[in-house]
């Protein structure tokens, strides 16, 4: 027993040796993964922070209007024209107001001079008188700027020609319910899209008499009210469409039977779904969470938080070529996103307003200009009636923001 201990205790102490050598080398080897995957954190943390640093603000000019506390002259939505250079504004007051970027930065967009005192008159080009609050609108394709569309509370939509300023179209087939959101086709013939409260998202031509339906469908088995409908801008076959049921669809618009893909991610009503390319979309929900998809992959990319938003359309909007989302907030806050993360880079607060001792608002609706890559206007509204229009520039340069005061929108919508 004695040589057989002996003969092989030589191999027993290799292979500890072994053991321990190829224990050590795993060591390294974690020790080594943990560095770079640190390594590679702080690069992205050291990203985001340069990210943040780029962009800049300051108050140009103010717009307030000489009826103080009127709830005639309330906010709601806000859209750009097709050549960036008109804003409408619309909401509970029952008018289209339209105001030209030149009049709302009467001293240039990269001044930097001392904020100038605007009224409404002076402000806005002109206004359109609506027979019924709006709740949403969308310039029409290929008309020139010219025609403007809008759903509305009492389940109509409508088109106005800018030009004459005279509705030109009517269309009531929601059964009186409210038509949360409008949209048309870019490809051609140009179709709309509305969606509702019934329940039903209709696809409908214009150039037909009373505007024919040539498509419905009706996304939840429970008929949960369609809140938002957007066209690819890019891919005319596909629309996207959120609803109350915590889900958005994807339908492709030559066979609407069935949904081409579920994004199934929210906890709470899916308010906004926008298209960031031809591949591309972000949702926005009142789970407080805006998230990224791709239409082929029912697979959340990304989640970005920080705003809160538990039961109000707070407004979602992309700007497609700087790779920026904005969106408002309950806490009265606007919200920039960039696409790579998930937190905000920048965070900009509506003025605090006062009723009856108690403070309260939030950002109802943003929209981004789209021209250019390294500088852009966010157009953003408060339930309060204040419409901020900031001019964004990358790091280094002159950036200036516009603000106007309008008066009180409540613009509700009680979640499930």
């Amino acid at each position: 027993m004695k040589n057989f201990s002996t003969k092989f205790q030589p191999r027993d102490r290799e292979e500890k040796t072994s053991q321990e050598r190829k224990l050590g080398e795993e060591k390294e080897s974690i020790k080594d993964d943990r560095e770079e995957e640190e390594e590679e954190e702080e690069e992205e943390e050291d990203e985001e922070t340069r990210a943040i640093c780029e962009w800049e603000f300051n108050l140009s000019t103010t717009v307030s209007s000489s009826t103080a506390g009127a709830v005639s002259d309330t906010l709601g939505v806000i859209e750009f024209d097709p050549s960036d250079s008109f804003v409408a504004t619309g909401g509970i007051a029952r008018k289209i107001r339209i105001y030209s970027l030149r009049s709302l930065l009467p001293q240039g967009e990269r001044s930097n001079t001392a904020s100038t005192l605007l009224d409404h008159a002076s402000a806005c080009e002109f206004y359109i008188c609506t027979p019924a609050k709006l709740s949403s609108m969308r310039w029409k394709p290929g008309s020139g700027g010219r025609v403007l569309g809008s759903g509305d509370y009492d389940g109509v939509v409508m088109e106005y020609d800018l030009e004459r300023r005279i509705p030109i179209f009517e269309r009531d087939e929601h059964g009186g319910r409210r038509v949360w959101s409008v949209d048309y086709s870019h490809c051609d013939p140009v179709l709309g899209a509305s969606g509702s409260d019934d329940g039903t998202m209709q696809m409908w031509d214009p150039r037909c008499e009373g505007g024919k339906c040539v498509g419905t469908v009706q996304p939840s088995v429970g008929r949960s009210p369609v809140c938002c409908v957007e066209f690819n801008p890019v891919i005319g076959a596909s629309i996207a469409v959120g609803c109350a049921d915590r889900k958005a669809y994807g339908y492709d618009i030559r066979r609407m039977v069935d949904p081409v893909v579920v994004f199934d991610g929210h906890s709470k009503t899916v308010t906004y779904v926008r298209f960031l390319d031809a591949q591309m979309i972000v949702s926005a929900g009142t789970d407080g969470c805006l998230k990224l998809w791709n239409i082929n992959d029912p697979r959340v990319i990304r989640t970005y938080k920080g705003h809160v938003n538990n039961r109000n359309f707070v407004g979602l909007s992309v700007w497609r070529n700087g790779g920026l989302l904005g969106c408002g907030s309950e806490n009265n806050q606007v919200f920039v996103y960039d696409l790579r993360w998930g937190e905000p880079i920048w965070v900009h607060g509506f003025e605090p307003v006062s009723r009856a001792g108690r403070e309260y608002g939030f950002v109802s609706s943003v929209c981004w200009r789209q021209v250019g890559d390294e500088s852009c206007t966010l157009v953003a509204g408060g339930s309060d009636g204040a419409l901020q229009a900031m001019i964004f520039f990358t790091f280094g340069c002159t950036v200036a923001c516009s603000k106007l005061i309008l008066f009180p929108f409540f613009f509700f919508f009680w979640a499930t």
